[in-house]
């Protein structure tokens, strides 16, 4: 059985909102070389570079749940529109910042204009999927994003031995075409929650669910009293620490400590890209009737195993099993994850969820690189690889510890306190 065949099953929307994100992400060039745009181009210290990323994580922070909860108040598709339209047009402007503060102030309405996709296009996912294809889903769109990733950043590495600048153009011009796309392709989408806000005032002929849906909308304080989402938060929250040690930690001990050129670094990425792109997909269509806890523990725990095996690591080869370890791992985690959260969203609510959601990625982001470098730096490599194996059992254990009702695919049992 070709385990590829279900994808055809999917609604076409999903194939729309998967060609929107790889023709976005395959001109991702600004963000992987900033730092170097600003030191070399711009000749600004590595400090004022690092403080240009943490503006840009920050924004990425406080704009995921005002992003979920405006799809929820005007659709998705209009959200990611406007992000799309806004970053692609600030990616013009972004060369024109001569000065550190006019730099960091580009920064934050760019991150704010450009982390505003993420929440809507996960909710649209969700809802498009529904529940017995969100994991095959989420996996079409993980293969669209580490596609157009795996051609952006290489072609920019060429560009900008020219110039950086052009950086900036082809990415906001992709960035623009993509908010084209979504634009002209033929979306039916079929959504209670966008009629009702499209017609506020027909609100008082809505009775029954049409008006719990109405009010659990309006009151966002409901979604921070679902004891299991805030749970499952704080769950996930060990994980994705360990998941941003590829960024700082990593490289440091591969590089320093063990001695591999910035080359032979790189190819781990090219190996867990190309993983990714082969496996991920037809693994979750395998694992679409595994329970969400049992999915996210065993995912949990490859990642934590990943990373805690550097540990033993003195070699190439050895490096590369690490690296296939935790990327089966982050297969497993990151589309059962996000299944979970769309399963257990009441529909009017689905962006707010996956706001919250998408913020502890960007905390995770935030603080992650930073930690792993001061633990490591503290108390060597050893403590930090055996902190992030012990990171994953927590979660995996926390996850194992999630009560659902996961019969037939039906949707979890909502309980909020």
């Amino acid at each position: 059985m070709n385990p590829w065949r279900g994808l055809g099953a999917l609604p076409r929307e999903v194939w729309f909102l998967s060609l929107a994100i790889l023709v976005n992400r395959a001109g991702t060039m600004v963000l992987p070389f900033l730092t170097l745009y600003l030191t070399i181009d711009r000749r600004l210290s590595v400090g004022a570079a690092g403080l240009t990323l943490t503006v840009y994580g920050i924004g990425s922070i406080l704009v995921a749940p005002m992003a979920g909860r405006l799809s929820d108040r005007l659709g998705g598709l209009r959200v990611m529109k406007l992000s799309l339209l806004l970053s692609g047009l600030l990616l013009f402007v972004y060369p024109l910042g001569n000065q550190l503060t006019s730099i960091l102030s580009i920064t934050a309405v760019w991150a704010i204009a450009n982390e505003a996709f993420r929440p809507p296009s996960m909710s649209l996912i969700g809802e498009l999927a529904g529940p017995d294809q969100r994991k095959a889903a989420f996996a079409l769109c993980r293969l669209a994003i580490n596609l157009g990733m795996s051609i952006g950043p290489v072609i920019g590495g060429f560009l900008a031995m020219y110039s950086f600048k052009l950086l900036f153009y082809v990415d906001g011009a992709t960035t623009l075409l993509a908010a084209l796309l979504l634009t002209a392709l033929p979306w039916k989408i079929k959504r209670q929650a966008e009629a009702v806000a499209a017609n506020p005032s027909d609100n008082d002929s809505h009775t029954g669910d049409s008006v719990s849906l109405v009010e659990s909308r309006l009151r966002y304080s409901s979604v921070l009293k679902n004891r299991r989402f805030i749970y499952f938060l704080f769950a996930m929250l060990p994980i994705e620490l360990v998941f941003f040690q590829q960024m700082a930690a990593m490289p440091l001990f591969l590089v320093r400590d063990l001695h591999f050129t910035e080359a032979g670094y790189g190819m781990l990425f090219a190996v867990n890209t190309l993983i990714i792109i082969l496996v991920e997909v037809p693994l979750n269509m395998a694992m679409s009737k595994w329970s969400h806890r049992h999915a996210l523990a065993l995912g949990a725990f490859l990642v934590g195993a990943g990373f805690g095996a550097l540990l033993f690591v003195n070699g190439v080869f050895g490096a590369v099993a690490t690296v296939v370890i935790w990327t089966f791992g982050e297969m497993i985690s990151l589309p059962a994850s996000a299944a979970y959260v769309s399963d257990m969203a009441p529909p009017a609510q689905s962006g707010a969820y996956m706001g919250l959601y998408t913020m502890g990625f960007s905390l995770a982001f935030a603080i992650g690189p930073w930690l792993g470098t001061e633990i490591m730096g503290k108390f060597g490599p050893s403590a930090l690889w055996l902190g992030t194996f012990a990171c994953g059992c927590i979660t995996a254990i926390m996850m194992l510890g999630l009560r659902l009702r996961e019969t037939g695919g039906q949707q979890p049992e909502q309980i909020a306190g």
